[in-house]
Order: C-alpha cells, then sequence, then structure tokens
C-alpha cells in the first residue's frame, strides 16, 4: 500500500489573536485533506520553541513587529538554527526598508497587511515547492559530501570566468582580483571591449556559496554578456537580464552587481547598480574637483537581480579625467571582520583610497585594497569572497 505522504507543516507568528482563525478558515479544506498543517505562535521565542516541538516544519510565516521577539530577529536565529526552513514575512504596505532587510536576513518572500488570502495562498505555495526543493537538494548535497574532485571542477568553472589576463592599452588600464571565503565562492567580474571606443565591465555578488552559486553566477554573467552586446545602456540591460533571471530561476539566489560602460574618448561613465556596494572614483588631480580625493556612485541604484520581476533600475552618469580610477568592490572587504567583532567598513576603506599614491598602478591598488581588509581581519576567517575589479582612465594619449 502506497504511503500517503504527510502535510506541509506551516508554523504562522503572529501575536494578532484572530489570525489563527482566518488562516484555519481560509485553508480548510487543504488541512482536513491533510495537504497542509498549521502550527501557531504568538512572538518570536514561542516560535523557536514549537520549532522544536514539530521538526517538520518547512516554512515559517512571521509578522515583523511582535512582542518578546520580532521578525527580524527571528529571521537571524532562524538562519543560524533552522537553515532548512523557508520564511516569508508580514510587512506593512510600503514599509521598505524592513523588507529589504528581512530579504538581507535570508526571507524568501514577503506579504503586506491588510493580508491577501488570495496572495498569501500563492506566496506559500512557492515557499513550498522551494523548500522541498531544498530538501531534496540538501540530501543529494549528503550524497555528495566527500567527493572532492566536485568541487575541483566547478572551482575550475568559476575560475574559467573571471580574466586573469589584463590588456595593455593606450586609453585604459584594468586588474582585477578575487579571493574566494570558500573553495567555491559566489562573486565574479568581468570587463570586455563592446566596441574600439567602449569598455564594459562588471562586478556581481550572489547570495550565497558553493556550487550553486557559482553556477547561478556563471548563468547571470552569460544573460549579462548577451544584453550587452545588443548595445543597451546599462540600466536597460540590467533591466533585461534581471527580467531572464527571475523567469528562469528555479531557486531563492539572487545576486547584487554593479555594471557600467566607460566612453574611451571621453571619459564619460554611465552605470546602473542593482543594489550593490557603491564604488568609488580616485581622483588622479583632486585640486580639479573642489579638493575630493575620493567620490562615490551613488546616483543609480535599483534592487537586487533575480528578485522581483517588476524592479526598475537607474543610470547614472560621471565624467573621469585622465588619471582618474574606479574601484568596485564587494562586501566581502568591507564587511571583513576581526576577533572584536568589528567591520573593515566604508570609514576605513575610504581612508585607504585617499592614501594611494597618485597613478599607482591597477595592480597594486586592488591587491592593496584586498591586502588592508584582510590585515584588518587579523587572520579571522573571511565570511564572505573578496573581489575588487580596478579601472583607470588614461585619456586619448
Amino acid at each position: 500500500m502506497e504511503q500517503r505522504p504527510l502535510p506541509h507543516r506551516i508554523l504562522v507568528v503572529d501575536d494578532e489573536p484572530d489570525l489563527e482563525s482566518l488562516i484555519s478558515q481560509r485553508f480548510r479544506k487543504r488541512i482536513r485533506s491533510e495537504e497542509l498543517s498549521f502550527v501557531f505562535a504568538g512572538h518570536g521565542e514561542e516560535a523557536l520553541t514549537k520549532l522544536r516541538e514539530h521538526q517538520d516544519i518547512g516554512i515559517v510565516l512571521s509578522d515583523i513587529n511582535m512582542p518578546v521577539m520580532d521578525g527580524l530577529t527571528l529571521l537571524g536565529r532562524l538562519r543560524e538554527g533552522h537553515p532548512m526552513v523557508r520564511s516569508v514575512i508580514v510587512s506593512a504596505y510600503g514599509d521598505m526598508q524592513n523588507i529589504r532587510t528581512a530579504l538581507n536576513r535570508g526571507a524568501f518572500d514577503f506579504v503586506t497587511k491588510p493580508i491577501d488570502f488570495q496572495d498569501l495562498e500563492i506566496t506559500l505555495d512557492k515557499a513550498i515547492q522551494d523548500s522541498v526543493l531544498r530538501k531534496q537538494a540538501a540530501r543529494d548535497r549528503d550524497h555528495l559530501l566527500g567527493m572532492e574532485h566536485e568541487l575541483d571542477l566547478a572551482r575550475g568553472m568559476q575560475e574559467s570566468l573571471v580574466p586573469t589576463v589584463f590588456p595593455e592599452h593606450a586609453r585604459f588600464e584594468v586588474f582585477g582580483s578575487m579571493v574566494p571565503a570558500t573553495q567555491v565562492g559566489g562573486d565574479l567580474y568581468d570587463f570586455f571591449l563592446l566596441d574600439g571606443n567602449r569598455l564594459a565591465f562588471s562586478l556581481g555578488d550572489v547570495s550565497g556559496k558553493g556550487i550553486a552559486a557559482a553556477l547561478f553566477m556563471a548563468v547571470s554573467r552569460t544573460v549579462l554578456r548577451v544584453s550587452a552586446g545588443k548595445g543597451l545602456s546599462p540600466e536597460e540591460c540590467l533591466r533585461e537580464t534581471n527580467a531572464f533571471l527571475c523567469h528562469e530561476k528555479t531557486n531563492a539566489m539572487f545576486l547584487t552587481c554593479f555594471y557600467g560602460i566607460l566612453d574611451l574618448n571621453t571619459g564619460k561613465l554611465e552605470y546602473s547598480r542593482a543594489a550593490h556596494n557603491i564604488p568609488y572614483v580616485v581622483r588622479a588631480n583632486p585640486l580639479a574637483h573642489g579638493g575630493r580625493a575620493i567620490e562615490n556612485l551613488d546616483q543609480a541604484g535599483g534592487l537586487p537581480l533575480a528578485l522581483f520581476d517588476f524592479a526598475a533600475y537607474d543610470l547614472g552618469t560621471v565624467q573621469l579625467d585622465p588619471g582618474d580610477c574606479l574601484v568596485v568592490f564587494t562586501d566581502g572587504i568591507t564587511e571583513a571582520m576581526n576577533s572584536a567583532y568589528e567591520t573593515y567598513d566604508e570609514v576605513r576603506l575610504e581612508a585607504l583610497l585617499k592614501q594611494l599614491p597618485a597613478l599607482l598602478p591597477m595592480r597594486e591598488v586592488v591587491q592593496t585594497v584586498i591586502s588592508g581588509a584582510q590585515a584588518f581581519a587579523n587572520g579571522m576567517p573571511p565570511s564572505d569572497d573578496m573581489t575588487v575589479l580596478g579601472i583607470r582612465y588614461l585619456g586619448q594619449g
């Protein structure tokens, strides 16, 4: 006799007393058919107790604002102690700051108040499907433990995608370096000439590490290159790449990205940024720019790629003078942590960049940035990949 599958157990964490009856009523048919099962908690601490009592909970639906332990704190505890549980947060409409914080802490998706139960059901079904896929992936991963050659193949694939030859060009100088936190990381940088007069370049950071992150980054790089090859502007390129990744992806990964196009005739840089760290322009002649030795490129912004198919991206521009260089990096640099749990942060990075000698070769600029973060960590193991891409505009020669 075929064994009946167990119901998908969902933990609902909310201090509103009426929510339990509303959910029980809305999902009564699926509860009766033993397709779904719900457990309820009034705050984060109680939720952790329920998770210990019910080891088969796969989904957590949690409000953000609750007594005792709020939803954002709970997300951190879930990531630490229950990494296979998928979480969906409930937040006030328009509360993008908390929503983005929750997504950065590992939330799978979100719904807004007042709750649209039809949308909630669709969201929970997506989370359940993802949870099933993740559990299957975990089982597959367990079978692959010890197969070191598989990791070597993935590492070789990633390394083959990262440029290691840096051309000598009359109008620009480029150098990049990536130091993975694990054997296979989720960072990648790229650069290529669109034509004889324009240099395109990108740097991305996938929300994860390991083989899956490397594969997702490889796909993302290919899609971005195809979009760039169409001659699209930076914000259009990110928009098209995001649409493709949202449509095709089968996991919860996303990536931040910076993409720019440097006109080698004029020094004009056009760029767009998908929630990536804000890069810096290091001026060769600060006096020509009001005494500013460095400037940050914060004009353009947007959500991470492969997260929301409706995301929009802005276009930023900056004029580079001969000798000016651009430093793009991932958060493995600014979030490098020492034994006192202090992060390297943007303030220290800016101070380092201000001290760089004028026209220091880009290889040395990049290596100085990485070694500065490593020296600050002082032997603490890195929690994320450290990747830096540097480009100097040399003028028309």
